[in-house]
């Protein structure tokens, strides 16, 4: 995150960059309140996720009620409301992804993570989330990490992820370099 993001992210205020943004968007439609999804998304990108404080400030400035507002926040299901880690995980819990071991790379992750569901661990790099459906089905199990796919997951293919994404895996594949 940049510092002026930061730095408007503990007040009720959007930052310039995300106005900025936000009013390209507005542009598309035939009124600011059909923004909102795009809105959320673009305050996500630049802070992680979406306060009520954020939310308070788009709704002023897409001028629509900020009840209005919310109540898109917690439908979409990829605008997180509370903090998550840097790597967020979305194992998706279908039915096709349940009958092909969707469960057991559940409990993997758990163990591998030390956290349930819904949970962040203790260092802030990882967000475990449910999801009902990532619509990819022909190669279940499936789960996404930070917006990419990754479909026919075992416990093994899970385990070579998560290592890509550890800041020691990140150091050491610099220093090789």
């Amino acid at each position: 995150m940049t510092e002026s993001v930061l730095q408007t992210a503990h007040i009720n205020e959007l930052s310039s960059v995300e106005r900025r943004e936000i009013e390209a968007e507005c542009g598309h439609y035939p009124q600011r309140s059909a923004a909102a999804i795009e809105g959320l998304k673009i305050i996500q990108n630049h802070r992680g996720w979406v306060s009520d404080s954020s939310i308070q400030a788009l709704a002023r400035f897409l001028d629509m009620p900020c009840g209005e507002l919310e109540g898109v926040a917690t439908f979409y299901n990829l605008i997180f409301r509370r903090p998550v880690g840097k790597h967020v995980i979305m194992l998706c819990d279908s039915v096709c992804c349940w009958v092909k071991g969707s469960d057991n790379l559940r409990q993997h992750l758990c163990n591998r993570l030390g956290i349930q569901p819904g949970q962040t661990t203790e260092d802030d790099l990882f967000t475990l989330l449910p999801i009902v459906c990532l619509g990819d089905c022909d190669r279940a199990p499936t789960l996404m990490i930070d917006g990419k796919q990754h479909g026919h997951m075992t416990a093994e293919k899970v385990d070579q992820l998560l290592h890509q994404l550890e800041p020691s895996y990140q150091q050491e594949e610099s220093s090789d370099g």
